[in-house]
């Protein structure tokens, strides 16, 4: 590869490509030919004897930059060489070459003080290398520099590999010269259009080696617009807001670029943060199809029964949901989903709707008076009254045809829990002066504060407490007296 010398005027990678002076080579062959004028007019005026004391001067120049005099041009070759085998060693690969960009215009004069030390100096410190290489541009305006076209190419490439799979570009630049149709299955996707929002072309150019960026870094810079993160360090009494704002970002874009935060998260002296502001010098835009499975709710529909106590509720068919394949157009600029458009929709499972009868019938808290046996049958075991040395405070009830037990009158729960001796015991108030108590039992269905009308089941006949086997302990209160049971059942 061809490398050429020009003056060192700006190191950073992070700048836009140098534009070369027009105009340089004609000035430089410009002041050529006055000093040659000026020469050739002084030694034709000078006399015979003076001939011999004519000496010569070397002028420096770099491209349209006059750098100085020196009195032996030999020693501005050896700089060239030394920063020839400098570049050589730096580069290995490039060519180096000085003689475009450094021009030598020799002078014969009378008398004359060059300036070697500084003129070699300046010409050491300002000479570059300079190679052949492709310049990227983006809307006109030259952004980097590459190696070669390959790797334009491939930066190209490798940007959108960013946010494209690479298994879905290949088949999407395949697909572009293929007429075949692509059947999309669930969760897949497919590429239908990928392309630079900007202008972006290259062009044949100069550059320095050291600015010259490998694909990797060309796509580093392009995302970011720098090719180094910026690190804020947390010092005493900085919140993420607060850092925020002081480096124009929001607090949520603060979080995006720092995955390990969040708005709680407890910040350290030392830590560092990122605050890189990322601009895209290059948006890529991905259109693609996408074909997603999804859930169809399903309807409820909730009937009133006025034959059904209020707070009842009966499951007439149970809901299930469907599934539907519902094809998406997306568009998405680095990676961000700006637009999202159905493009069809099939039904593969149709919902099934949920049924649910509810009672209306209002259910009085107040007692009808009249009490109905509280278990399905049996007979008393064990009557009111006196027993093995105490007082019974009820009758027991045993052998039903079923374990059910049943309020013996419409009312509200007062009690529903253990209590001792009783067991599993639940107290009803009637309302009405009455209460019933309900002992011994196995499983409690009813809650404090829960209205239940006359033949609700309200539990299951147990054993617990102090008992010597299944049955119901019922007892009656009136007017907070214990009455005998058998004087108000029917």
């Amino acid at each position: 590869m061809k490398t050429k010398w020009k003056i060192g005027r700006l190191n950073s990678q992070n700048v836009s490509l140098l534009e070369q002076h027009k105009y340089g080579t004609l000035i430089k062959a410009f002041v050529a030919t006055v000093i040659l004028s000026t020469v050739t007019f002084n030694l034709a005026f000078a006399n015979e004897g003076d001939i011999d004391s004519v000496d010569k001067i070397y002028h420096v120049y770099l491209e349209d930059e006059y750098i100085g005099s020196v009195s032996d041009e030999k020693k501005v070759k050896e700089v060239i060489k030394e920063k020839e085998k400098e570049a050589s060693a730096n580069y290995p690969g490039y060519e180096v070459d000085a003689d475009e960009l450094v021009t030598i215009v020799p002078e014969q004069v009378f008398s004359y003080e060059t300036t070697d030390s500084d003129t070699l100096k300046t010409l050491k410190k300002q000479l570059e290398v300079q190679t052949d290489a492709y310049a990227l541009y983006v809307n006109g305006e030259p952004v980097l520099y590459l190696k070669n076209k390959e790797d334009y190419e491939e930066t190209l490439k490798k940007l959108k590999l960013q946010y494209v799979p690479e298994e879905k570009l290949k088949k999407f630049e395949q697909s572009k010269n293929s007429e075949a149709q692509q059947n999309l299955k669930e969760n897949d996707m497919k590429i239908v259009d990928v392309v630079l929002s900007e202008d972006v072309s290259v062009k044949e150019a100069k550059a320095n080696p050291a600015n010259i960026l490998t694909p990797d870094e060309a796509v580093k810079f392009i995302k970011t617009g720098s090719l180094e993160k910026q690190v804020y360090i947390v010092k005493k009494g900085d919140v993420l807001g607060k850092i925020a704002k002081e480096h124009g970002l929001t607090t949520k874009e603060l979080l995006a670029l720092n995955p390990g935060l969040s708005v709680d998260s407890l910040l350290q002296i030392g830590q560092e943060i990122n605050v890189t502001v990322e601009k895209p010098l290059i948006n890529v835009k991905v259109v693609y199809e996408t074909v997603k499975s999804e859930t169809i709710d399903f309807e409820k529909e909730i009937r009133k029964d006025a034959s059904m106590f209020k707070g009842e509720k009966v499951i007439v068919q149970k809901g299930s949901p469907g599934k539907k394949e519902v094809s998406y157009l997306v568009t998405a600029v680095n990676g961000q989903v700006v637009n999202k458009t159905v493009t069809n929709e099939k039904v593969l499972v149709q919902p099934t709707k949920h049924i649910e009868k509810v009672g209306t019938k209002v259910i009085s808290s107040r007692g009808t008076g009249k009490f109905v046996w509280p278990t399905s049958g049996g007979y008393i075991s064990s009557g009111m009254g006196s027993r093995w040395g105490s007082f019974h405070r009820g009758i027991d009830i045993a052998r039903p045809s079923n374990y059910n037990i049943k309020a013996s009158d419409n009312g509200v729960v007062v009690f529903a829990g253990w209590d001792g001796s009783y067991g599993n015991k639940i107290v009803i108030n009637h309302n009405n002066g009455y209460q019933t108590l309900y002992g011994h039992l196995s499983q409690i269905k009813v809650s404090v504060g829960q209205v239940v009308p006359q033949g609700t089941v309200i539990g299951i006949m147990g054993s617990t407490g102090n008992s010597t086997g299944v049955h119901l302990h019922f007892e009656v209160t009136k007017n907070g007296l214990l009455i005998n049971p058998l004087s108000v059942l029917n």
